[in-house]
């Protein structure tokens, strides 16, 4: 069976939309980069520790096969995680405004007898904002718990003008990397609709 060890619901939404059944796992790891870690390797050891707490709590099911990931904000070599309040998100969006930034995504896979990994990594440019876009956009409230202090999948979508690499991967979840290794472990779509229609919309 398969286990999301994350709290986003974005990755939940992700993956029910391509048809996948999993449990969740409710999990607190720590996210601070090390001492000279690039931004891709703090991405890919995150995933990989999400994923390997999550199989430690259900590591009595035989067949359980559990999906960590982690994706962050890189502009330049700094990383823009989830801003602590408003003042931080309008820093932030400042930052990324007119320029172009990476967006890193990792998925992890790992079960009793294996592991694998796969990261996207996506080139986002945002269009240049002024200080009534940003109040406008924080005002929202949108920004609360995003990585980089925006969703894509929201109102933000109108920062982007020109987005190179993938679409899942900046909402949290590269799908074709993710579902490329879900295959790889056994780990299949559903084949009938009505189910996820019916989870959908609970």
């Amino acid at each position: 069976m398969l286990h999301l060890a994350s709290k986003s619901p974005r990755r939940r939404e992700l993956l029910l939309r391509h048809g996948f059944d999993f449990g969740l796992l409710d999990l607190d790891i720590p996210e601070h980069p090390a001492p000279g870690e690039s931004p891709e390797d703090y991405v890919r050891r995150v995933a990989r520790e999400k994923a390997g707490a999550g199989l430690l709590r259900v590591i009595g099911q035989a067949d359980a096969v559990v999906l960590g990931a982690d994706t962050e904000v890189a502009l330049d070599d700094r990383i823009f995680g989830k801003p602590v309040d408003a003042e931080d998100a309008a820093a932030m969006l400042r930052a990324l405004s007119g320029r172009t930034h990476r967006v890193i995504s990792s998925v992890a896979l790992v079960s009793a007898a294996r592991e694998a990994q796969a990261t996207s990594v996506t080139d986002v440019a945002f269009a240049p904002l002024d200080e009534a876009r940003i109040a406008e956009y924080l005002a929202s409230g949108e920004w609360r718990g995003k990585a980089g202090a925006y969703a894509i999948q929201g109102r933000a979508e109108a920062f982007v003008a020109h987005l190179s690499g993938s679409y899942s991967g900046v909402m949290g979840l590269p799908m074709f990397e993710t579902v490329a290794l879900l295959r790889e472990f056994g780990v299949r779509e559903r084949r009938d609709e009505a189910p996820l229609a019916a989870e959908a919309a609970a």
